[in-house]
């Protein structure tokens, strides 16, 4: 079985558990009044491990590689796959989430997001910042203020300052 089957297969099993975990176990301690609510916070769960599960099906059975042949990886040639692109990506997780809380959502996660495109190849300034920018301010409005989920926008210092 090829190495992109495996994947998939322990994809599978992870999707598998994460939607047990979704169905079957997040709802239980749901306060009363909640359950009446359209949207309950395993909904988006649900909905990622239903896709998973597809995802990892469509892999395993392989109907993503169509009538064309796509090349398998080259285990002999490892050392052409962009290794040093993947771990700055990986680093720069860690660092975010370290820094969400202090450093504030809106900084941390522009932030984020440019420099994971620069990480990437990205090169265009004056479409990366208003893409990165209007993304960050469009996820943290609709997180506060359409779902009313509260996000520390700002550093602490400045939200201590203001009293907020």
């Amino acid at each position: 079985m090829a190495l992109d089957r495996w994947i998939a297969l322990i994809l599978l099993g992870i999707c598998i558990v994460y939607g047990y975990t979704a169905w079957f176990t997040m709802d239980a301690g749901l306060a009363p009044f909640m359950r009446r609510n359209p949207v309950w916070p395993s909904s988006f769960p649900k909905v990622l491990s239903v896709l998973g599960i597809a995802a990892s099906f469509i892999i395993l059975i392989g109907l993503e590689k169509g009538e064309e042949k796509i090349g398998e990886i080259d285990h002999r040639r490892l050392d052409d796959y962009f290794y040093g692109q993947a771990l700055l990506l990986l680093a720069l997780m860690v660092v975010y989430a370290l820094c969400l809380r202090p450093v504030g959502f809106l900084i941390s996660t522009a932030g984020f997001l440019i420099i994971g495109s620069l990480i990437l190849g990205e090169r265009k300034w004056h479409i990366m910042l208003p893409v990165a920018i209007s993304a960050t301010f469009a996820v943290w409005y609709l997180v506060q203020e359409v779902l009313s989920i509260y996000m520390r926008p700002l550093p602490t210092f400045i939200t201590n300052l203001t009293g907020g």
